[in-house]
């Protein structure tokens, strides 16, 4: 676990300096107390956007709490990867299952489809934090940061998930899924109310549950 505390430092920086933006862009939204116990609770970086860009934008509370659990749908498949590495009983099992974050679980891949729970937890630990120091430092001290237009932090919210697709472009389908996405979501966005283009637009990501139903020549 110490290791993991280590590691996880560089993350943890990152972490508070984007929960900082996290928090003063959400506290007009929900309050300081509630963006405070969003990152506690939820403890999701492109959830929480997500969700408080579809507030900011109009959205109704439904569509905001759809769009966060789409965005950490994909805790799924890394928890059932996780799963074979975890000892102990099911409260033991669940409460690694809830310190898992990007960073901290694809540090703590050994390889072969073998974890290091503890590493895991280390990590996340410390990013834990910092991603709720950082939102309550900017929740409750907003109004010294200044106004988040005049510092460009408006525009955090496109600009966190630009770096997000970015990451995620890598071959035809994906750069398919992503072309589907944005023609769904640029034709709801005149007419459907805020929060249901991101939703629906989501459904460009069946693809990848196609490309993953047909057969690989390399495995056969």
């Amino acid at each position: 676990m110490r290791e993991g505390l280590r590691a996880g430092i560089p993350f943890a920086v990152a972490a508070f300096v984007l929960a900082i933006s996290f928090g003063v862009l959400a506290e007009p939204l929900m309050g300081s107390g509630a963006a405070v116990a969003m990152s506690t609770f939820v403890f999701a970086g492109s959830a929480q956007f997500g969700a408080t860009a579809v507030l900011a934008s109009g959205g109704a509370v439904l569509s905001a709490i759809l769009a966060g659990v789409l965005l950490n749908a994909r805790y799924i498949p890394m928890g059932i990867a996780l799963a074979p590495s975890l000892r102990g009983g099911l409260l033991r099992r669940a409460a690694y299952g809830q310190a898992m974050i990007d960073a901290s679980w694809a540090m703590a891949n050994r390889g072969g489809g073998r974890f290091d729970p503890d590493f895991m937890v280390g990590a996340t630990l410390v990013s834990g934090v910092c991603w709720v120091t950082g939102t309550a430092i900017g929740a409750l001290g907003g109004d010294l940061i200044g106004d988040p237009k005049a510092l460009g932090l408006d525009v955090m919210f496109p600009a966190f998930f630009l770096a997000l697709l970015a990451n995620e472009l890598r071959g035809g389908r994906a750069y398919g899924a992503a072309g589907i996405a944005a023609f769904l979501a640029l034709v709801l966005t005149p007419i459907a109310p805020a929060g249901v283009p991101v939703i629906v637009g989501s459904t460009g990501a069946l693809l990848g549950l196609l490309g993953s139903a047909e057969p690989r020549t390399d495995d056969v």
